[in-house]
């Protein structure tokens, strides 16, 4: 799957590789001396004979992927309830981020060496495959390596529907093609949580992943042809590199290590035994190693600049991520509420990220942008209060369900605000760079945090302390990267 627009919360965050982001930029026009477009062509829509079929393609991926990717996720703790792996919901839950980091960038460099069509189908195929695998579950440990490999899967396409629209479509289309992939999720974002909550309650969890494999086979299908008709070419092919050009890119292995280890530590997360305790430190020694090669220098101490915004983009969508994955889990196995409710708690903060990312394009051009950071995340504090509030005994359960729609309020101030400061502050000519390293550090950051969370959790559980108890500690921990958030936000500051 892309990027989620920023009218819309991003179930699976994804990473973008520099040469991709390029492509779009500069792709050439062809067909006339010059790069000048011919007559025909300045004529053509995305619904012409020559783009219809691949505009209709790519529409469906970007509908069906979206609609996957916003089923699944409210589906998850009744899955791991009925196939008693609650302690193992961390790994579940995150290593599909996990994966998806290693997908971009796999995704990417062959997209750069043979064209996007390749890896676009592939990832299509691989994402119906990975539904079925995740839909026979019979262990919570084949529902994980399911995730997993959907997560690389949506790594692929997510790169490869932007690399694609760029080597099928001319530059002046290119615009106008992307604003209708993010208005695909539109649709998905409303309908596709409470439904799935319904089919959940009513028949099975199993259901809704068959059911998404089911329709997305053919569109998959479809879209595999479709590439195989189209001539492509990727942009190394007929632009010359850029002696210039030392922007830095991730090698596959070191995202195959950061993505390994960001799933060791979630397992490890799961428990407080010496064989947990061993994954865990496996897995932070490979974050530790390979994660910071990845990120602009200067991430962790916060400098000034690019690096404080990529750190701050990790720390925002760490919390949010957490809440989306922890308040729903909570819900349906702590409270016995029905998935449909916590399917209807993903549309409330669809819609408030929606609304909330209007109300801040809206803005005076010039109202400094560090400082819908700083609301954005004084926001997600109070989210973070109402879920530690909603977790205690006697408090009903639309409190707690209630902190997904405020966090994802102050998600929809802070995320295009901190987009707005990274193209700020990135170096002439390396914008893609920068994106790269956003996506790459919400992974991480979502991983991250969700884990400590879940390792506190686990450690009062492990404890003797009842499930409020847990909740309660796991939730006011979230606190420190909200606040540290607001406090960091003036290191962004634009110039």
């Amino acid at each position: 799957m892309t990027d989620a627009p920023e009218s819309t919360p991003p179930a699976a965050p994804t990473t973008f590789t520099r040469p991709v982001t390029k492509r779009l930029a500069g792709r050439a026009r062809r067909g006339a001396p010059g790069g000048a477009p011919v007559e025909s062509e300045a004529a053509e829509g995305l619904f012409s004979r020559t783009h219809r079929a691949a505009t209709a393609g790519f529409a469906a991926v970007m509908f069906l992927t979206g609609l996957a990717a916003l089923a699944v996720v409210p589906t998850l703790p009744t899955a791991v309830r009925d196939l008693d792996g609650v302690a193992l919901f961390p790994l579940v839950a995150g290593c599909f981020v996990a994966a998806s980091l290693l997908g971009g960038v796999l995704g990417g460099h062959w997209a750069d060496r043979a064209g996007a069509h390749r890896p676009l189908a592939v990832g299509m195929v691989l994402a119906v495959l990975t539904l079925l695998v995740s839909a026979a579950s019979g262990s919570v440990w084949q529902l994980a390596a399911g995730r997993f490999v959907d997560g690389v899967a949506g790594g692929m396409i997510a790169v490869s529907v932007n690399a694609a629209i760029g080597q099928a479509y001319p530059d002046r289309l290119q615009p106008r093609a992307l604003a209708l992939m993010s208005a695909c999720w539109i649709v998905p974002s409303l309908v596709g949580p409470p439904l799935a909550g319904l089919v959940a309650e009513w028949w099975s969890w199993r259901a809704v992943f068959y059911g998404l494999a089911a329709l997305t086979a053919l569109p998959a299908l479809a879209v595999v042809a479709v590439l195989r008709r189209r001539s492509w070419q990727p942009a190394s092919a007929s632009a010359p590199a850029s002696a210039e050009d030392d922007t830095p890119r991730p090698a596959l292995l070191v995202a195959l290590a950061v993505s390994v280890g960001a799933a060791l530590g979630q397992y490890g997360a799961s428990g407080w035994d010496t064989r947990h305790l061993l994954f865990a430190a496996a897995g932070l020694a490979l974050l530790v190693l390979f994660a910071s090669q990845l990120l602009p220098t200067g991430t962790w101490r916060a400098a000034r600049g690019l690096p404080a915004t990529v750190l701050l983009r990790g720390l925002s969508s760490g919390v949010f991520f957490t809440l989306e994955a922890l308040v729903p889990l909570m819900l349906v196995t702590g409270r016995d509420v029905a998935p449909v409710v916590t399917g209807l708690a993903f549309t409330g903060a669809a819609l408030a990220w929606a609304a909330a990312s209007w109300v801040q394009g809206r803005l005076p051009e010039g109202t400094p942008r560090h400082r819908l950071v700083v609301v954005g995340a004084s926001v997600q504090v109070a989210a973070v209060g109402l879920a530690v509030v909603g977790s205690l005994p006697g408090v009903p359960p639309v409190t707690a369900a209630s902190s997904m729609v405020v966090a994802a309020t102050g998600m929809g101030l802070l995320a295009p605000s901190l987009t707005v400061l990274s193209l700020a502050h990135a170096p002439q000519g390396r914008q893609g760079y920068a994106s790269s390293a956003m996506q790459t550090n919400q992974n991480l950051g979502q991983i991250l945090i969700l884990g400590i969370a879940s390792a506190v959790f686990n450690a009062f559980l492990s404890a003797g302390s009842d499930d409020h108890t847990g909740y309660v500690a796991a939730f006011a921990l979230l606190l420190v990267p909200g606040v540290l958030a607001a406090v960091l936000a003036t290191r962004a500051r634009g110039t």
